[in-house]
């Protein structure tokens, strides 16, 4: 087992329905070189390449696969992936170098890859049930007798998840989709960028080796798939991350525009820093601010889609934070061979990428950009090499149409000042057409409510900066997977990335209509109005009912239900709650003022006295199945109940997640308190943890 691009042949290969496969007479091919030392690694070709099959296999096989396991499952398969992939991290990391890449940038890239698989298996598990239907939003009554009710569900999507990476981050931009279209139980068809598609294969034959995939849950095209949209169609989700110009020609593809094909992207993003005008030099955030842009010029030679191109300073700040910045700079960096000791940034991904670096430094230039450091030239080396040196621009003039629109994609940034106020530093990052992140640096409150507010509608995420977080922060780059992260403009829309909305994306949302009972059923979580297997408190006495709270997970189902008698409240017992609680608001014990508030008859009950008496309504106080009540969600106070009133509860088994490594599961309760009258009182979950077994009658 070896993480190694293959050694049997010069071609990469790929892995498609269910075997390696390379070309057998390849016509063409690309080179791929080592960055640093210009050395042949791989050649690349996908000559008679079958992609029908690869998706088709997808189609059938992963989704069949996948479809067997429910979404904690799932979420399990990712830790255990993610476990296996940190044992052979160190194999990434040897191979990466060839990238360029530094160890501080394997960091990002392998570990951050890695961290990536652990939070969305985490999410999965605490966030998402254990099954293969998500609800989406509250059950709407859509009749008056509730016998017609409405909601929203998430299924998985019948097709396959097209992945479409950049060459920038191999793992981490590959795993950081991979993630979500998994747990939702989508197979992926990966498609890496061909500079640095062989770390990609590395960790793709990691992850088939580790024997944790479900077949047909992971394919790999590591090549060119220039006709791998006309495959596609409303079954099927294509994910892409790269130039908006790409972006654009996959966007209009006919099958996107007319087939359905649900299309996300990543693109070029021209990502600001604003500084404050509280933030002189000397404070704080001056410091923080400089070691932030030093950061995000240096991290993977500048070539990440978060880094910050564009530095937004007032105008009597340009000179000190250049000055600040070229020390830090030129102090710090060693550009290399990220192999050799000493080196701290090493070389872009490719020659190719070095010319296009170049490139575009020589048009900010000709647009009237000065380099303060650095320059349009390549780093002078003895190997045929894609070294470039870390280069400041500034211009006179702020406005400059190319400061905001030419992305040179390497470690690169201009400075640029505003007046000061926070309206034109607005402005300015606003001319770059929205992107994925912005950082405001200040300690001035009004000053980040002002930034932040206004440019927040170009950018998905805006990290805020100051003395408080500056040793906390995760950095202006960071997206982390917790978050929803994405942008407009040429960031591609937004939500591209990050948290549980990112697992929605490979799903459909469909509204369902129909009974209680039918919604049930569709569900796995219990409707108001459905059928229930009710039981009072004389029929657990009698040996006739089994007490809810006595059954386990094994023996418990949805819709099993308690009702308890009526329980009058008297005035003692609203006084003697509020002395013994301290709680004396005037509504439970000044009856004058109580009369007087619109809302209520007279003296009432404290909400929480009769959740209090809803629990010893509904409890079996013996030791049983249920091992913790650990928490109430969505309580609602409806009706107010006053002294010689009466309160019952019904309880009713709403939804039930085993824990898949756990001797025990989460049981969610439906709790609905009425009064004498039969008004509804009070409404709210409970929320208790439950043993898988238990030795008792019930089971």
């Amino acid at each position: 087992m070896t993480a190694t691009p293959s050694t049997t042949t010069s071609i990469l290969p790929s892995y498609l329905a269910g075997s390696w496969w390379t070309p057998e007479n390849p016509q063409r091919s690309t080179e791929v070189r080592d960055a640093s030392t210009g050395e042949l690694i791989i050649r690349v070709s996908t000559d008679g390449i079958d992609l029908a099959e690869a998706i088709e296999h997808g189609r059938s096989v992963g989704q069949r696969t996948l479809g067997e396991l429910t979404l904690h499952e799932r979420a399990l398969k990712l830790k255990e992936l993610a476990l296996y992939l940190t044992e052979h991290k160190q194999e990434l990391y040897e191979i990466s170098f060839r990238t360029g890449s530094t160890q501080r940038d394997h960091y990002i890239d392998v570990d951050g890859g890695i961290g990536t698989l652990f939070t969305f298996s985490s999410k999965g598990r605490r966030e998402l049930p254990n099954a293969n239907v998500i609800l989406d939003g509250a059950t709407e009554p859509l009749s008056s007798d509730g016998s017609f009710i409405g909601t929203h569900v998430h299924t998985r999507m019948p097709g396959v998840a097209v992945q479409i990476n950049a060459f920038n981050f191999p793992v981490w931009g590959m795993l950081e989709k991979f993630a979500p279209s998994f747990l939702a139980g989508m197979p992926s068809l990966v498609k890496p960028a061909t500079p640095t598609g062989y770390v990609a294969e590395a960790c793709v034959r990691l992850m088939l080796d580790s024997g944790i995939l479900p077949e047909g849950s992971l394919q790999l095209i590591s090549g060119s798939a220039r006709d791998l949209l006309d495959h596609l169609d409303y079954r099927d989700h294509v994910a892409f991350t790269g130039s908006a110009a790409t972006a654009q020609s996959l966007r209009t593809h006919r099958n996107v525009i007319e087939g359905g094909v649900r299309f996300t992207a990543e693109t070029d993003s021209l990502n600001a820093t604003i500084l404050g005008a509280d933030a002189a030099e000397g404070t704080p955030e001056f410091t923080a601010f400089i070691k932030s842009v030093f950061v995000e010029m240096t991290a993977k030679a500048g070539q990440k889609c978060t880094a910050i191109r564009r530095v937004i300073v007032p105008h009597n700040l340009i000179e000190p934070v250049v000055s600040a910045l070229t020390e830090q700079l030129e102090s710090k960096i060693v550009v290399g061979d990220p192999r050799a000791e000493g080196t701290t940034m090493g070389a872009l991904a490719s020659v190719d990428q070095q010319r296009d670096v170049a490139a575009a430094v020589q048009r900010l230039v000709v647009a009237g950009g000065r380099i303060r450091l650095g320059g349009a030239g390549p780093v002078e080396s003895d190997t045929d090499a894609a070294f470039f040196p870390p280069t400041i621009l500034t211009f006179d003039d702020a406005n400059t149409a190319e400061v905001h629109s030419v992305e040179a994609f390497g470690p690169v940034t201009s400075v640029i000042g505003y007046t000061g106020t926070a309206d034109d530093a607005v402005r300015l990052a606003a001319l770059g057409s929205g992107s994925l992140v912005a950082t405001v640096c200040s300690n001035d409150a009004d000053t980040v409510r002002a930034i932040a507010t206004g440019i927040a509608a170009h950018h998905g995420r805006v990290h805020v900066l100051n003395r408080q977080t500056a040793k906390t922060s995760t950095g202006h780059g960071s997206p982390m997977p917790h978050l929803v992260h994405g942008g407009p403009g040429r960031a591609g829309g937004g939500e591209e990335l990050g948290g549980v909305r990112a697992v929605k994306h490979y799903m459909q949302r469909t509204a369902l209509q129909g009974s209680p009972d039918m919604l049930t059923a569709i569900t796995g979580v219990w409707h108001a109005g459905a059928s229930a297997n009710t039981v009072t408190r004389d029929d657990v006495e009698s040996g006739t009912g089994v007490h809810p709270f006595r059954k386990s997970l094994e023996s418990l189902r949805i819709g099993d239900q308690f009702a308890s008698e009526l329980r009058t409240v008297k005035l003692e017992d609203i006084l003697e709650f509020a002395e013994k609680t301290g709680d004396t608001f005037y509504a439970h014990t000044d009856e004058e003022a109580a009369t007087a508030n619109p809302f209520f008859p007279r003296r009432v009950a404290h909400g929480y006295l009769l959740v209090s008496w809803a629990a010893g309504l509904f409890v079996e106080p013996a030791p049983g199945p249920v091992l913790a009540n650990y928490g109430l969600e969505n309580l609602r106070f409806i009706t107010p109940v006053t002294y010689d009133d009466a309160v019952r509860v019904t309880l009713t088994a709403k939804q039930i997640t085993p824990r898949v490594t756990d001797e025990y599961g989460e049981v969610r309760w439906d709790a609905v308190l009425h009064n004498q009258n039969d008004e509804i009182v009070a409404t709210y979950d409970v929320l208790t943890l439950v043993a898988k077994t238990w030795p008792s009658a019930a089971d």
